[in-house]
């Protein structure tokens, strides 16, 4: 049976992937201004759900950033140069989630309705998030959902963000579930693999930026075709779907 669902945030709740994308995006055209926006954007969709630092790491070596963003080390008592690039980055992106009318028109309205009626299908409710704290809090209280999990798990209570499980790992062992017992609601390809390492059931929901990533990890045998929710309107039913058939085979 199913004792615990657990939420991802970004991509998942709010399409605030969308907007981390177009911060990273114009933070580049801030350090380089012969670059298209776009293809950082497009370029973002590789790594979308990985740490801070894989993400900056990546679009720095892809669009030769090194040292346009050395030269910001100073500004961002930053040691590294994908320190820097976060430190530009992260000035557009606050700037995005100062705004809460542009954080909940980026809400996802079907697994917002999940989350309200979360205690309808199921017992209890965790968070999982590769996001910072701050952040984390900032959406939440925008979204209306501040109190609403049982438990929190973020980016600053782990060693290892995603796709490593120890984020999967925390939020199952705070609240004393079996991850075996535990289903997850991810949208990116490092979630459903964190969520697979760690033994949880998982549902995705793909966007623009990972439905090929994750239909590849479906057709790998990581996840059940059938848990991969294309259309979101149908999220609520195959979850339920879901834990009626794990309550049927507890019996």
């Amino acid at each position: 049976m199913i004792r615990l669902v657990v939420f991802d945030m970004d991509g998942t709740l709010v399409q605030t992937e969308q907007l981390k994308a177009q911060s990273y995006a114009k933070a580049a055209r801030e350090l380089d201004d012969s670059i298209d926006e776009e293809e950082v954007t497009a370029a973002y969709g590789a790594v979308v759900g990985q740490s801070r630092e894989a993400v900056a790491t990546t679009l720095l070596e892809q669009f030769g950033l090194e040292e346009p963003s050395r030269a910001h080390l100073e500004a961002f008592d930053a040691d590294e140069p994908w320190e820097a690039f976060v430190g530009v980055r992260l000035r557009y992106y606050h700037a995005m989630l100062d705004d809460p009318a542009l954080l909940r028109a980026h809400a996802w309205p079907d697994a917002m309705a999940l989350l309200r009626h979360a205690h309808d299908f199921f017992c209890r409710t965790a968070l999982a998030t590769t996001s910072k704290r701050d952040e984390t809090d900032q959406v939440l209280a925008a979204l209306g959902f501040t109190g609403a999990f049982d438990a929190i798990a973020t980016a600053d209570d782990v060693t290892s963000t995603k796709p490593d499980p120890e984020v999967y790992y925390l939020v199952t062992r705070t609240l004393d579930v079996p991850p075996a017992q535990a289903l997850a609601i991810e949208d990116s390809p490092s979630g459903v693999r964190a969520a697979h390492t760690a033994g949880l059931a998982c549902i995705a929901v793909p966007t623009d930026f990972t439905r090929d990533a994750i239909h590849a990890l479906a057709d790998d045998g990581v996840i059940p075709p059938a848990h991969v929710v294309d259309d979101h309107a149908r999220l609520s039913e195959v979850v339920r779907a879901t834990l009626a058939e794990a309550q049927a085979g507890a019996r």
